[in-house]
C-alpha cells in the first residue's frame, strides 16, 4: 500500500475541502471496506485518505410519518436491524442484511454501499489495464466473463455491487449530496447512478469534492410493500449473480404501482419498466408473474459464460413479484 496522508475532519466543509477537485489523489473513508481493499491491491494509489468517521452527526437512522432518513454513516446493522425499517420499508432491510457477513455490516455504511467500485478481476487486477482504469479496451469481451452485464451494451461489462441501491430505488429514495463550500444538491438515487458510454472512469454523478450526507425514502402509501431478493453462489457470505428489488401494492387482488429493479446485472441498478407494465393493473397469478419475468430479460444480451443470469433474473423477478402478494 502505498503511504497517504490521512485526515480527520471535525466538519462537513474541512472534508470536502480536504478531498480537492482532482480524481484519483484522496478519497473518502467511512466504513472502510472497499476502499481499503483498493488500496491493499493497488487500484487505488491515493494521497489523501479523508476519515468521516469523526463526523458522528452523519450516523443516524429516523423515521417518522414523512419517511425514513439515513444518514450516510449509519451501519447495514442499524439499517437491517431497525424495527422501523423492517416495518415499513422491508426491501431495504432484507438487502441491508443481504450484504456480506455480520462483522462487515457492523462497519459498512450505507454510503459506502451505494458508492463501492465495482468487483470486476480485470478493474481489479493490477496486470489489466482495462477502460475502467484508463486504458482503451475491456478485457471482459474476450476473456472470462460469468459475472459480468447481460444488460447495458459497454463498452464497459461491470455490474454494479450494491445490494441498497436496487432496494432504494424501488422504494423511490432520494439522496443529499454536500459539495464545497457546503453547497448541497438533491438527486433521485435512481438518477446518481451513470452508465459506461457517460462517464467510464466512474459510476456516479459524484465530483470529487462531494459527500453523500443522507438518503431519504418516502413513508409507503397504504397497503405498500417491499422486498429483495438475492441470487448468489453461496449464501454466507456474497454479491449478488442476480438480484431484484420490488416495491407496489396489492389491490383489487392487482398490482399496482409497482417498481422493479435488478442488480448483478448491469454497470448500473437495472430498472425494469418492462416488467413493471407487465405487472401494473394485471391480476394476481403465477402466469402473470412469469410473463413480468420474462419482460425483465427481453432485452438482455449475455456473454460468452453469463448466459444463465438471465435465467436467474427471469426467476427471480416471477419469484419476487408472488411473493409480495
Amino acid at each position: 500500500m502505498k503511504a497517504f496522508e490521512l485526515v480527520l475532519p471535525t466538519g462537513l466543509d474541512q472534508a470536502t475541502a480536504a478531498l480537492g477537485t482532482t480524481w484519483g489523489k484522496s478519497a473518502i473513508l467511512a466504513g472502510g471496506i472497499d476502499i481499503l481493499g483498493e488500496m491493499k491491491e493497488r487500484t487505488l494509489e491515493l494521497d489523501r485518505v479523508v476519515n468521516l468517521k469523526s463526523l458522528r452527526d452523519l450516523r443516524y437512522v429516523t423515521a417518522d410519518a414523512k419517511g425514513l432518513k439515513l444518514g450516510a454513516l449509519a451501519t447495514l446493522t442499524e439499517i437491517a436491524n431497525s424495527p422501523d425499517v423492517k416495518a415499513r420499508w422491508p426491501g431495504l432491510a432484507q438487502a441491508a442484511h443481504s450484504v456480506g457477513t455480520p462483522q462487515i455490516r457492523n462497519v459498512a455504511t450505507i454510503g459506502g454501499n451505494l458508492c463501492q467500485r465495482p468487483r470486476c478481476w480485470y478493474y481489479r487486477g493490477l496486470e489489466f489495464h482495462c477502460l475502467k482504469k484508463g486504458g482503451d479496451h475491456c478485457f471482459a469481451e474476450e476473456g472470462e466473463n460469468r459475472y459480468h452485464a447481460i444488460f447495458g451494451d459497454g463498452p464497459c461489462h461491470i455490474v454494479h455491487p450494491s445490494d441498497c441501491a436496487p432496494a432504494l430505488i424501488a422504494l423511490g429514495a432520494r439522496m443529499t449530496i454536500t459539495g464545497a463550500d457546503g453547497k448541497k444538491r438533491d438527486v433521485d438515487v435512481e438518477s446518481f447512478f451513470t452508465m459506461p458510454d457517460e462517464v467510464v472512469e466512474r459510476e456516479n454523478v459524484l465530483h470529487p469534492n462531494d459527500v453523500v450526507t443522507e438518503i431519504t425514502v418516502p413513508a409507503p402509501a397504504a397497503g405498500a410493500k417491499s422486498l429483495y431478493l438475492k441470487m448468489r453462489e453461496k449464501q454466507s457470505f456474497d454479491f449478488a449473480l442476480a438480484s431484484v428489488a420490488i416495491a407496489g401494492r396489492v389491490d383489487g387482488g392487482k398490482w399496482s404501482d409497482v417498481r422493479v429493479v435488478l442488480g448483478g446485472v448491469a454497470p448500473k441498478p437495472w430498472r425494469s419498466k418492462a416488467a413493471e407494465d407487465a405487472l401494473n393493473g394485471k391480476r394476481i397469478e403465477d402466469a402473470t408473474a412469469r410473463a413480468a419475468g420474462e419482460a425483465a430479460v427481453k432485452a438482455a444480451k449475455p456473454m460468452r459464460d453469463n448466459a444463465y443470469k438471465v435465467q436467474l433474473a427471469r426467476v427471480a423477478v416471477a419469484r419476487a413479484a408472488m411473493s409480495l402478494v
